[in-house]
């Protein structure tokens, strides 16, 4: 998993892309503090080599716990830039910081 980072000088965003491994998933999601947790609004792309990827515009100078959804299992990015207890999922959530 891997998660690349495009400070944009003309707005006050941050291209985030979230790049999944997941040969073996029909569908993959990303879901967070950013999207109201709906995975409808952070589905990502099949590639030809089985990766999934997506490109999303978020609000810098934030924080924002998220989690990837593969085929109704939620998974933690490895390079999350921290890890953040969540009473509500009863589980740690991925911190992306900006």
């Amino acid at each position: 998993m891997a998660i690349t980072k495009q400070y944009l000088k003309s707005k006050p965003v941050c291209k985030v892309t979230f790049t999944v491994p997941a040969e073996e998933a029909s569908k993959v999601y990303v879901v967070g503090d950013f999207n109201n947790w709906n995975p409808k609004k952070g589905t990502l792309r099949k590639l030809k080599n089985g990766t999934f990827k997506g490109t999303m515009d978020l609000p810098k100078e934030a924080s924002y716990e998220f989690r990837y959804l593969i085929d109704d299992t939620y998974v933690n990015d490895a390079e999350a830039d921290r890890y953040q207890w969540n009473d509500f999922a009863g589980a740690e959530n991925a911190v992306l910081e900006l």
